[in-house]
């Protein structure tokens, strides 16, 4: 597919640079409408069911910073913030604001204002009935030690809270199914010793946790339940996990498993995973020396997407060209968002690459700038892309814009 599919400016914004900023944009896409938040705090409704994308409605934000996370949630849609205040707010269908809660009253207000250490809204879901919402805070001690206030909350569709769960660990990723949520933790530095957390939907009170039992704070990077147990990532041993009910390890594969390369000992992180009934894809980060930050080895499955039947045998692999924010998913399907790639920093490789997880890829959408966020539903695919400058080039490419294809 080329880059020149339907698309509608979302306006301007700084260029990404070379090295990942975090997130600054999200999108959820629904009934032929997508919702998409923006590094300014806005919001846009945009009708993707024509064949050129309009902009049905635009929420304007006071000044506050972006939108990381958007569900949709009975028949309206909820937005999570990266901000001083971390608001998490619903939207009626037509844009107005139906509630809105601050948890910054919870997790606290930011040591400075430096981006990362804003209150940061890292995961949402939805079953329907409540919205489930992961918000953190982490600040930094004296002596450079990271501290983490994090709480997990259920949100009733008039926006009262059932029942909140708080750790001193750094939630990244949130999974519901059949009464059941799951809360994967990357980072557990404090009392919270669990980096996945299954508790009741209905009460919040934990049914089972689990951890890869590996040394330092480093824990899990996302969770899917499944119709019984789990598939987690682990960033701990760098591995894929299929669980069962309870947390047994049915099985256990290699993901990026430290490797020898050029005589330098390389690794990389599993970040996401979608799992359904026919498997589960997996998605690699950036290559990463057991010493310091800084290498020029590439590990051989860094950025890649891997295909496992849930009978944990893998089945294909393929590149998704850059480090991926998240995935965008519905039943079978999966769409990697490709940014940026810091060290190689190859323009031709960005673009959103399409999944099924029986399959493989099965399509590829280019852009000129870095895809950041991406959603499915039904067939429909939407991304967003955000304009790049690497600092060795100096040249912009791409813009701040929504794209909109079809997988048939």
């Amino acid at each position: 597919m080329s880059e020149h599919a339907p698309t509608v400016s979302l306006g301007a914004v700084a260029p990404a640079r070379s090295r990942q900023q975090g997130r600054r944009s999200a999108v959820a896409v629904a009934d032929g409408t997508a919702l998409v938040g923006t590094a300014d705090g806005d919001l846009r409704a945009v009708d993707v069911s024509k064949t050129r994308p309009t902009v049905r409605w635009h929420h304007e934000s006071d000044g506050e910073r972006s939108v990381v996370a958007a569900e949709r949630f009975g028949r309206g849609w909820v937005v999570g913030e990266r901000s001083a205040r971390g608001e998490i707010r619903c939207h009626d269908a037509d844009g107005r604001v139906r509630w809105r809660y601050e948890t910054r009253a919870d997790v606290g207000t930011p040591q400075n204002e430096t981006r990362f250490l804003l209150p940061f809204v890292a995961s949402l879901a939805s079953d329907g009935d409540r919205l489930y919402a992961a918000a953190r805070r982490y600040e930094r001690g004296s002596d450079g030690e990271r501290t983490f206030e994090s709480v997990v909350y259920t949100f009733a569709p008039d926006g009262d809270i059932d029942w909140t769960y708080r750790t001193d660990a750094s939630p990244i990723a949130l999974s519901v199914r059949e009464g059941r949520l799951a809360v994967a933790y990357n980072r557990c530095p404090g009392d919270h010793q669990h980096g996945l957390a299954v508790l009741d939907a209905g009460d919040g009170t934990p049914r089972w946790m689990w951890d890869p039992g590996t040394e330092g704070q480093r824990r899990v990077g996302d969770v899917t339940l499944l119709d019984s147990g789990a598939v987690v990532t682990s960033h701990g041993d760098y591995c894929g996990y299929r669980l069962e009910a309870g947390g047994a390890e049915r099985w256990r594969v290699p993901l990026a498993t430290p490797r020898d390369v050029d005589g330098e000992t390389v690794y990389a992180y599993p970040n996401h995973v979608h799992a359904t009934h026919d498997g589960a894809v997996f998605v690699t980060g950036n290559t990463y020396p057991e010493e310091g930050r800084e290498t020029d080895a590439r590990h051989p499955r860094e950025h890649t997407a891997v295909g496992v039947s849930l009978e944990g045998t893998e089945r294909w692999t393929g590149p998704v060209g850059g480090f991926a924010s998240g995935l965008g998913s519905d039943d079978s399907l999966v769409a990697v968002p490709g940014a940026q790639h810091f060290r190689d920093r190859d323009p031709d490789a960005h673009a959103v690459r399409v999944y099924d997880t029986l399959a493989g890829r099965v399509a590829t959408h280019d852009t000129a700038g870095v895809v950041t966020a991406t959603a499915v539903d039904d067939g429909t695919v939407v991304a967003v892309e955000e304009p790049v400058v690497y600092h060795d080039e100096g040249r912009e490419r791409g813009a701040y814009r929504l794209h909109r294809f079809s997988i048939e």
